[in-house]
């Protein structure tokens, strides 16, 4: 169906993610690795708190790699073929995607408008950023 050999499908383990892999595996490439970046805490909070987060980032990261196992089994992707990183996704996404040597990005879209749009997501970080295509699957929030 598709001259893909090789995806990298990057997920925010939200509801929809499963949307997102599924719309990949329809390409039936013969190779996928799944993928899901934590932003460290130091971002999201400035490293404006005078307390070592460094227990809670490994927490953080120990619930993705489950929650990202569970997502793999359902769509028969093998473990060492998921991935969990710290750092900032659209720059992560890339390095996993030249590591790998992959053909194609899969991203989620939600299809920001206003401020979030302006203010730019991951999609479009990698979009923007990519060397190779980029397939952002639009989907919409669980209701």
């Amino acid at each position: 169906m598709s001259d893909y050999q090789h995806i990298v499908i990057a997920v925010d383990l939200s509801h929809e993610s499963e949307v997102v892999v599924s719309r990949a595996t329809q390409l039936s490439p013969p190779k996928l690795t799944l993928v899901h970046v934590i932003e460290p805490l130091t971002f999201a909070y400035g490293g404006d708190i005078p307390m070592d987060l460094s227990e809670v980032q490994l927490q953080l990261q120990n619930q993705a790699k489950d929650k990202l196992h569970e997502l793999a089994q359902k769509f028969s992707i093998p473990e060492e073929d998921c991935i969990v990183v710290v750092g900032q996704p659209a720059s992560e996404i890339h390095r996993i995607a030249d590591d790998k040597q992959c053909d194609l990005i899969v991203v989620g879209s939600h299809g920001r408008s206003g401020l979030a749009l302006l203010l730019g997501s991951t999609s479009n970080g990698v979009l923007h950023g990519a060397n190779r295509d980029v397939l952002a699957v639009r989907v919409h929030p669980s209701e």
